[in-house]
């Protein structure tokens, strides 16, 4: 049977194969300076120049992601709920999840073997006066999904809406570089993990609830370096239009928020440390966005009072004009 633990140490190894293939890449030259629009200064490009082993910890990255979006005051537009957020450990999820505590929502994180981000995110929810769950397992797994959402439901009388969002992220130079075994593991993992959650809490969704994906930048444009993971951000992305339409009529609404590149572990446990470094610098922005930048807009999509009329959407937040 296989575990986390195996889930994990599979990921680490697809990921040492293609570090061996990559070559040192020149190092670009410095741009312009970051682009500040909100109230808080948001660091740019150059980042630390990391490399996170897989499937990647929050607290291990120098510097931390800005998750808790302090000038959010909530206002109960998720009061009493109960929301599951998949990757709910760190880097969106965890920002995801404290704005949905804020708004007086109970959250369950589901995530991999990340114990240690997972009893920080939990913390920072029952710092906002809120409920925390944290259940370890694998999306993959469909029996998992099914226990774990049925954990939550018994635990506490109710589920209003679900995030998507645990991912699987290796690039590769070439189609060739591709194994099965990488191909498989990004697709079940990103497009078989929303599938199996969204069909194990379908039961416990009332009129009213929401489920909101986590699709990408890649699924709308494409990746020539992460072919499979833009293959399966472009089928989440499909995903949330026709779960819409097949839901709507019972009052459920799926929509999808698709990122360009967010500081997260997602990231440094993929590029090198020199493509870390200027990671997020080809942005309008000339970097990357904040989880804190990206969360509100979860906000929006799982309350009913902002976003009822909204469902089938695929809501870009990335960094670019136009896109």
């Amino acid at each position: 049977m296989t575990t986390q633990d195996d889930v994990a140490a599979k990921q680490r190894a697809i990921q040492s194969r293609q570090d061996q293939h990559d070559a040192d890449q020149p190092p670009r030259a410095p741009g312009k300076e970051a682009v500040q629009t909100g109230l808080a200064r948001q660091p740019g490009p150059p980042l630390p120049a990391q490399h996170l082993s897989k499937p990647g910890h929050e607290a291990d990255m120098e510097l931390k992601p800005r998750f808790m979006a302090e000038q959010y005051q909530g206002s109960a537009k998720l009061q009493g709920q109960v929301a599951i957020v998949t990757g709910g450990d760190s880097g969106i999820g965890r920002a995801v999840a404290v704005l949905f505590a804020r708004e007086g929502a109970d959250v369950a994180l589901f995530y991999l073997n990340e114990h240690d981000d997972a009893a920080e995110t939990q913390r920072c929810i029952e710092a906002e006066g809120r409920r925390c769950l944290t259940v370890s397992g694998d999306v993959k797994d469909m029996a998992f999904c099914q226990v774990a959402v049925d954990k939550v439901v018994a635990q506490w009388g109710r589920l209003d809406v679900l995030v998507n969002n645990a991912a699987f992220q290796e690039h590769a130079g070439s189609l060739l570089d591709l194994t099965e075994e990488r191909f498989d593991e990004t697709m079940r993992t990103n497009v078989y993990g929303y599938f199996h959650m969204a069909k194990a809490a379908l039961p416990h969704l009332r009129r009213g609830a929401a489920i909101i994906n986590t699709g990408s930048v890649t699924g709308l444009e494409g990746s020539k370096h992460l072919l499979d993971y833009s293959t399966t951000k472009g089928a989440i992305h499909a995903f949330t239009m026709s779960l819409a339409a097949n839901l709507l009529d019972q009052g459920i609404r799926v929509n999808a928020v698709a990122p360009g590149p967010v500081w997260t572990p997602l990231n440094p446990a993929d590029q090198s440390p020199e493509q870390i470094a200027k990671f997020g610098a080809d942005t309008a922005y000339r970097r990357p966005a904040q989880p804190e930048e990206i969360s509100p807009a979860y906000v929006f999509l799982a309350a009913s009072v902002c976003s009822s009329y909204i469902t089938g959407i695929v809501l870009p937040i990335t960094g670019s004009i136009g896109e």
